[in-house]
């Protein structure tokens, strides 16, 4: 697998590790309850990275769903790098505005990034999954780490959202409408947590048989042999044993592979 290499990672890659364990105290004038406690919806004050290490000893391992909305890095956030880490290059970073005229600004956001996705990872449980906000910026870099960190075969989804539906009319290049939602599973244990069937789509099941309702699906779409000949061979009647081949103006759906599953 791939591996993006940045300034400083040497020095990151085990620093999670390094990050002292910090005792969580509940403070009563921040919170709703009569009685301060820990074992009840939380909201956590404080740097992330330690804040992630506290959370560690009680939530390792069981938490579902993490959502993250990490700074962009457009140049115009003024974040600053501010991990102890044991690097005189990156000591050198401490408190140290990032900003567009920062050459080194990837390879910090990147060292950022790297200890916090290692302890929230430990965070999940075995089906959970991370989603994480992210514009064109940093998109191309968090996809790399999430693979190191997460593992490319637990990548679920690049969800795109549209956040502005009108055009930037001093943009001097294609002007960017969208946003995105980078999705990770924790392992192969993560579901789709599907909403419920509506009444409009039961309607389209109108067929039964022992196995219960159905409906038929076109098997084939408007492709030719030529475009798609990976999509093009026999299919077998399952009551006749019958080889049947699409028109040659159309080719089957799914791959063989597919297909295959669809039968078992």
């Amino acid at each position: 697998m791939p591996h993006l290499h940045f300034k400083g990672k040497t020095f990151v890659q085990n620093h999670h590790l390094a990050v002292p364990f910090h005792e969580l105290i509940p403070v009563k004038s921040k919170g709703l309850s009569k009685k301060p406690s820990l074992h009840d919806n939380l909201i956590l004050q404080g740097d992330n990275l330690s804040a992630l290490k506290a959370l560690l000893p009680t939530y390792g391992g069981q938490v579902k769903c993490i959502y993250i909305d990490p700074p962009y890095n457009t140049g115009n956030e003024g974040w600053a790098y501010n991990d102890n880490v044991n690097s005189p290059m990156m000591q050198s970073w401490l408190g140290q505005t990032v900003d567009r005229e920062d050459l080194t600004r990837h390879d910090k956001w990147c060292c950022m990034m790297l200890p916090r996705l290692k302890l929230l990872r430990e965070l999940l449980t075995e089906d959970g999954a991370i989603f994480i906000s992210i514009d064109d910026n940093e998109v191309h870099h968090l996809r790399c780490l999430m693979d190191e960190v997460f593992g490319e075969d637990n990548f679920v989804a690049q969800i795109e959202w549209q956040n502005r539906y009108s055009l930037s009319n001093d943009h001097k290049g294609i002007c960017p409408m969208n946003e995105h939602v980078l999705a990770y599973a924790q392992s192969g244990s993560f579901k789709r947590n599907l909403l419920p069937r509506t009444a409009d789509k039961n309607r389209q099941y109108k067929m039964s048989d022992t196995k219960g309702v159905f409906r038929a699906d076109n098997y084939t779409c408007n492709k030719t042999a030529e475009e798609r000949p990976n999509l093009y061979y026999p299919i077998v009647n399952p009551n006749t044993g019958e080889e049947i081949w699409p028109k040659k103006t159309a080719v089957w759906r799914y791959t063989r592979e597919r297909h295959e599953e669809n039968i078992r």
